[in-house]
C-alpha cells in the first residue's frame, strides 16, 4: 500500500466513511436508509384525500424517513375515529380537539402537527341577510349541532362577542355540514354554520351569499393567534417503537402543505379528483384564504401555544374535561 501501514489505511478509511456519513446527514436520507412503515388512513368524500394523494406522488413520505403506503378509505366519520381510537391505523388526519378529547379520556395518542386554521369555519347569509352575528338575534341559523365545530364556534361567539347564539336566535339543526348553506340557499333559514367546502361550493353557486362570521380571522383578531383546525396526531405504540419518527412525520407533512400551497393548480390536478369536490370548489376555498394549508409543528412554541389557548377555552366552556398536559405532543 505504498508504505501505508493497515491500520493507517483502515483508520484513514474510516474516518472518511464518517464524513461521508455527516454529508449525507446535512443533505438527503442515505440511500441505505429504509424508510419507517406507518398506516394511515382518509376521509371520502374530504379535502385531506387532497393532502393524503400529493404526499403520494412526490414521495414526501419515503424523502422524510417514513413510508405510508396506501391510506385505508373511510366514508363515516365515526367508524374513522372509532378504528384510530382502536388502534386499527397508526397515522391520523382529524380535528385536533377531537385528538384532545380522546387523549384526555385515556387514548394513547399524541399531536404530531397542525395542518389548516379555524379559517374554515364560517356563517353565511344572503345579501340581504344578516351583516354579523350581532344580528343574528331573532333570527334561525342552521347548523349540525352534533359536531365538534358547531360547539367551538358557539363558544368562540360567546367569549369574544358576548352572544349566547342559542339564547338570542333559533338553532336549526341539520344532518349534514353541506345542509346548512343549502337551507340558507332556499331561503329557508336566515343563516347557515359551516365549514369549508362547503362555503365556497355555496358560494359558486350562489354568489351573492356571503361570510358574516369566520372563526379563524375572529380568533386571530382577539388572541394573535391561529386558530387550529385539521391536525395529524399518531398512536404513542409507533412513535414508542420508532424514536424520531414523529419528527418524519412532521417533515414529511410540512413539505406537502408547502407543496400544494406553492402550486395550487398542480396539486389539484394531482389529487383533487379523488376528494369528490370540483376543482374550481377547491381552488377557491384556497384561493379565498378560508381553506389554509399551513404546517404548525408541535415543536414550534407558537404552534403550540395556539393549541394550548383554544384547549384552555374549550375547558372554560365545559368541552374539554380538564388542561391538556405535556404528554399530548408528539416529540417533533
Amino acid at each position: 500500500m505504498g508504505g501505508i501501514s493497515r491500520r493507517q489505511f483502515l483508520r484513514t478509511a474510516a474516518a472518511g466513511g464518517v464524513a461521508a456519513t455527516a454529508d449525507i446527514g446535512f443533505g438527503m436520507r442515505s440511500a441505505f436508509a429504509a424508510s419507517t412503515p406507518a398506516s394511515w388512513a382518509n376521509l371520502s368524500p374530504g379535502f385531506t384525500i387532497l393532502v393524503t394523494e400529493y404526499m403520494l406522488a412526490k414521495k414526501l413520505d419515503d424523502k422524510n424517513g417514513v413510508l405510508f403506503g396506501t391510506p385505508t378509505n373511510y366514508t363515516a366519520v365515526s367508524t374513522f375515529y372509532q378504528d384510530f381510537v382502536a388502534g386499527r391505523f397508526d397515522v391520523c388526519i382529524g380535528t385536533w380537539d377531537t385528538f384532545a378529547a380522546r387523549y384526555l379520556a385515556g387514548v394513547p395518542i399524541e399531536l404530531v402537527c397542525t395542518i389548516s386554521t379555524g379559517d374554515m369555519i364560517n356563517i353565511v347569509a344572503p345579501a340581504n341577510g344578516p351583516g354579523n352575528v350581532t344580528q343574528l338575534a331573532g333570527k334561525t341559523v342552521a347548523a349540525l349541532q352534533s359536531s365538534g365545530t358547531y360547539r367551538l364556534t358557539k363558544a368562540l361567539i360567546k367569549e369574544y362577542n358576548g352572544i349566547d347564539l342559542e339564547a338570542v336566535a333559533t338553532v336549526q339543526n341539520v344532518d349534514n355540514p353541506a345542509a346548512a348553506v343549502t337551507l340558507v340557499m332556499a331561503d329557508r333559514a336566515d343563516a347557515g354554520l359551516s365549514w369549508e367546502p362547503n362555503i365556497s361550493s355555496a358560494i359558486k353557486r350562489v354568489p351573492t351569499l356571503k361570510v358574516i362570521y369566520n372563526a379563524g380571522a375572529e380568533y386571530r383578531a382577539k388572541t394573535g393567534l391561529d386558530l387550529p383546525f385539521f391536525a395529524v396526531a399518531i398512536r404513542k405504540e409507533l412513535s414508542a417503537k420508532h424514536p424520531g419518527i414523529a419528527r418524519s412525520i412532521s417533515k414529511a407533512f410540512g413539505d406537502c402543505l408547502g407543496g400544494i400551497m406553492g402550486n395550487v393548480d398542480a396539486a389539484v390536478a394531482i389529487g383533487g379528483s379523488g376528494t369528490g369536490i370540483p376543482a374550481d370548489v377547491l381552488k377557491l376555498a384556497i384561493s379565498s384564504g378560508r381553506l389554509q394549508f399551513k404546517h404548525g409543528s408541535m415543536a414550534d412554541p407558537v404552534a403550540r401555544k395556539s393549541v394550548l389557548a383554544a384547549a384552555d377555552l374549550l375547558q372554560k366552556n365545559g368541552l374539554l374535561p380538564r388542561k391538556l398536559d405535556d404528554a399530548f405532543f408528539a416529540a417533533v
